[in-house]
């Protein structure tokens, strides 16, 4: 697991306030972005917040939000006795349970309003349920109509001689039981160098497959950048690519037959990922009667070339 900190120059009113610090873990060949401010930057886009969260997040955001408007509710009710028919007086749950009857359009009829207070709140409170239905609607639907890609990437990718030169190696298959038509990969080397006038930047350099695009992506990719002259690999060694903490990272983009919407995979293999003069476990075999088959549980294993 490798760290970035990245200091972000922010313009704020006041120039005295401390400046967010970002830092970036690249982990299990995934980004993961911590550190101060960064969860105040996420506030300040909620519809954003509630796209990208997990599930679990969402529904607990939900559910916590709807207990808290009835409950908000139900000390405005509370705050002028006698303002719900058949309630007990003072009581938290008669009115908890009222609003959530007026916030949910129920109406059992055997609690409501007697007051002009309490009319009042249940019109304001049935405007707020008619605006927070169709907004958990909306993200709701539109968490479950976006279009997510089911990709697995190896473990590891591997260096190793492919028709005589030096490949970079990595496996790439669909763990659906689908295709993805018009598949396409992308590979970008990044990199730390240094400037001739010593100014230190992350560079990034698109690396050339053997085979970039597929008509049809249903089972496995074997994705493959030789290592010529040309590649910015060429001349690496494993303790040059950890000196400059270099990086591989993937892009997979391709068109899901299913919803015929583009779906987007990536992956992302640091220096320690990368295994030199190793080649992966052959997962095609045979049968005996002459059908060809996959055997995934060798998927990530790899072996040392002698």
């Amino acid at each position: 697991m490798r760290q970035l900190t990245i200091f972000r120059n922010w313009r704020t009113k006041r120039r005295s306030q401390p400046q967010p610090v970002v830092h970036i873990k690249i982990r299990d060949g995934q980004f993961h972005i911590l550190g101060n401010g960064v969860w105040h930057s996420y506030w300040r886009e909620p519809y954003h917040l509630l796209l990208t969260i997990p599930w679990t997040g969402f529904l607990a955001l939900t559910v916590l939000c709807y207990v808290v408007t009835n409950a908000v509710f139900a000390l405005l009710y509370l705050a002028q006795p006698a303002s719900i028919a058949n309630a007990k007086p003072g009581s938290f749950l008669d009115a908890f349970f009222f609003s959530v009857q007026t916030l949910a359009s129920i109406g059992y009829g055997a609690l409501y309003p007697q007051t002009v207070y309490a009319n009042i709140l249940v019109t304001i409170e049935a405007m707020v349920s008619l605006v927070g239905i169709a907004l958990l609607t909306g993200l709701a639907f539109a968490r479950f109509s976006r279009p997510t890609a089911r990709v697995s990437f190896s473990h590891v990718a591997v260096i190793g001689p492919y028709e005589g030169i030096p490949t970079f190696i990595f496996r790439a298959a669909n763990q659906r039981r689908n295709q993805i038509l018009e598949a396409q990969i992308r590979l970008y080397l990044m990199r730390d160098e240094t400037s001739a006038e010593g100014h230190a930047m992350r560079r990034f350099y698109e690396l050339k497959l053997l085979r970039s695009r597929t008509p049809s992506f249903t089972l496995s990719w074997t994705v493959l950048h030789p290592i010529d002259e040309y590649s910015p690999f060429y001349g690496a060694t494993p303790e040059s690519l950890a000196q400059m903490r270099a990086s591989v990272v993937v892009s997979l983009s391709g068109i899901d037959e299913t919803v015929s919407q583009v779906i987007h995979a990536r992956h992302t293999y640091s220096a320690q990922d990368i295994l030199w003069n190793y080649c992966f476990v052959d997962i095609f075999h045979e049968t005996a009667d002459g059908h060809r088959y996959i055997d995934y549980n060798h998927f990530h294993d790899v072996l040392p070339l002698p």
